[in-house]
């Protein structure tokens, strides 16, 4: 008996079920990218010597949609502040430094170190000392505040003040450009975090 030629042939349903696949893992792939993790590149000197110019690294996008702690020595990646974008920064760009301070931490920059609550702060990612005065400064609530590890080289938060938490899109955590510095990105400053908040 022929077969009707409506009838789908197993050719045919092979082909869609391929097609599926495929759209499936593409749609995994972009709510991946979109809620989890995507891909930056480093564009300036801001953060030598931790990160160089090219560096091609992994941002963690979990942590600040789940208001999770965001702490001192965490290199984030953040939606320019409304300041910039009033001076007329591409609001679309993406800037990312590091955080040094928290809400109600009082900061200063003075004889070329940083000072946290009057305390000095170890910076071992410096390689030279501040050349400029800052503060003091009291971080506002639902704030902090962001530097580059190249100091003197940095649009930052000494220039336009404390950067607003929800401006925080994730966290630098991996890099994976160039092959030879493969590898995820340490924190120093992680003093007395509870063993899960550890990053990186």
């Amino acid at each position: 008996m022929k077969s009707s030629s409506s009838d789908p042939s197993p050719a045919g349903g092979s082909a869609l079920k391929g097609w599926r696949s495929v759209l499936l893992w593409l749609a995994v792939a972009v709510l991946l990218r979109w809620l989890v993790i995507e891909p930056r590149w480093i564009p300036s000197g801001s953060m030598l010597p931790t990160l160089q110019l090219q560096d091609r690294v992994l941002v963690e996008k979990l942590r600040p949609r789940l208001e999770r702690p965001l702490p001192n020595g965490t290199i984030v990646v953040f939606h320019a502040p409304p300041v910039l974008v009033e001076a007329g920064y591409d609001p679309q760009a993406a800037l990312i430094k590091r955080v040094v301070a928290q809400p109600g931490d009082v900061v200063e920059v003075r004889d070329g170190a940083l000072l946290r609550n009057g305390l000095a702060v170890a910076e071992p990612w410096r390689q030279e000392p501040i050349d400029y005065r800052f503060g003091p400064l009291t971080v506002p609530d639902g704030e902090l505040l962001v530097l580059g590890d190249n100091r003197n080289a940095s649009l930052d938060s000494h220039v336009w003040g404390p950067l607003p938490r929800q401006a925080v899109i994730g966290t630098a955590v991996f890099r994976y450009w160039p092959l030879d510095r493969l590898g995820p990105i340490r924190f120093s400053d992680l003093n007395g975090l509870e063993r899960d908040e550890e990053l990186g």
